[in-house]
């Protein structure tokens, strides 16, 4: 099958979005798919405001439009509701093309951290972008249920994986950067809606670490110069990161999912976080993390779980078998409609 995915989430970007996609697509292609992704590289952009690293193409709507005629995909997927998603789905739904959205972020609440509007504002918004979605692919039972809630419908559960080669269980601790011990470790955006301040503020034994970059980093650094900052890392060399910590603080409350946490307990670190969708999801009651609404005492209580029994939680979860999940809810195009296409594009071509 000949798959398009648009996403406003790629390259450079770092994050969760950008690491579901890609596995994504590498497993589609090993399952025999053909997939053409449709990113903001291809286009003009400027920065997003308050988030220079997000990039926001401009006027995409005649471009999206040529590439989905050129490509003539058996099914189409919009992940995100930036420009490119809004342009896509502006095509399908024009056409009445079947397409899938999905729901990785929990937009709403972070509109609201930054620029203060009314969370009903902006869910009325994802009604409207993902109301004429086969399927919206949400990451977690709490998620489906939060989105129902506001009145979402076709909300079906994609689960995340992790790569199990690449984070690979250590026994033994491998970076050495002359911290005292234990380790508390940080990986991800730096930026108000992950509540990185939260860990930071805690009073621990030991050292603090920070890998990763965001908007909200110089502030940060300002207010915190004794925890070591690692910088944006490679996969590999978070994987020694996360081999080399004894315990992974995950201080977000507005994650859906937190891909994180997997990467982390595979590499044998166990998670200590809030009680919170994500957490609750991927931890839940497996022994593999900590979840307590005091922070600090869930980091105590993380020190003391095996790094065995955080790796054997994480084993459960695998690329593979959300990719089928993934593919499962695609909605192929009827043939009539694709030859459309096809002939649309070659009478605008003469």
């Amino acid at each position: 099958m000949k798959i398009m995915i648009v996403t406003d989430a790629w390259d450079p970007q770092v994050n969760g979005v950008v690491r579901t996609l890609k596995n994504t697509r590498k497993e589609l292609e090993l399952l025999g798919h053909q997939v053409e992704m449709l990113t903001p590289q291809e286009f003009n952009t400027i920065p997003c405001p308050t988030y220079p690293d997000i990039r926001l193409s401009l006027f995409p709507g005649t471009k999206v439009r040529d590439r989905i005629r050129e490509f003539n995909p058996d099914a189409l997927h919009i992940a995100t509701e930036g420009p490119l998603g809004l342009a896509a789905r502006a095509f399908a739904v024009k056409r009445q093309l079947a397409f899938t959205t999905a729901y990785h972020t929990r937009f709403p609440e972070y509109v609201k951290a930054r620029f203060a509007i009314p969370l009903s504002w902006t869910y009325a918004f994802l009604r409207w972008f993902h109301g004429p979605s086969h399927a919206v692919m949400a990451p977690t039972p709490v998620v489906i249920k939060d989105l129902q809630h506001y009145g979402m419908a076709n909300v079906v559960l994609w689960t995340r994986g992790v790569d199990l080669d690449i984070f690979k269980f250590q026994k033994e601790k491998g970076l050495k950067l002359n911290t005292a011990p234990p380790i508390f470790l940080y990986v991800g955006r730096v930026a108000v809606e992950k509540n990185v301040e939260a860990f930071l503020e805690l009073d621990l034994p030991g050292s603090k670490w920070v890998a990763g970059d965001g908007p909200a980093m110089a502030d940060i650094r300002a207010k915190y110069p004794d925890v070591n900052y690692l910088g944006v890392l490679s996969q590999t060399e978070l994987a020694e990161v996360y081999g080399s910590a004894d315990v992974f603080v995950f201080p977000s409350k507005t994650d859906t999912f937190g891909l994180v946490l997997l990467e982390a307990m595979a590499c044998g670190c166990p998670v200590a976080a809030y009680p919170v969708t994500g957490p609750l999801d991927v931890i839940g009651q497996s022994g593999a993390g900590a979840l307590n609404n005091d922070l600090r005492q869930a980091c105590l209580d993380a020190l003391t779980i095996s790094r065995e029994q955080a790796r054997l939680h994480a084993e459960q979860f695998s690329w593979s078998k959300a990719t089928e999940q993934f593919a499962g809810y695609l909605k192929p195009l009827p043939e009539n409609i694709t030859n459309n296409l096809t002939h649309e594009s070659l009478s605008r071509a003469s």
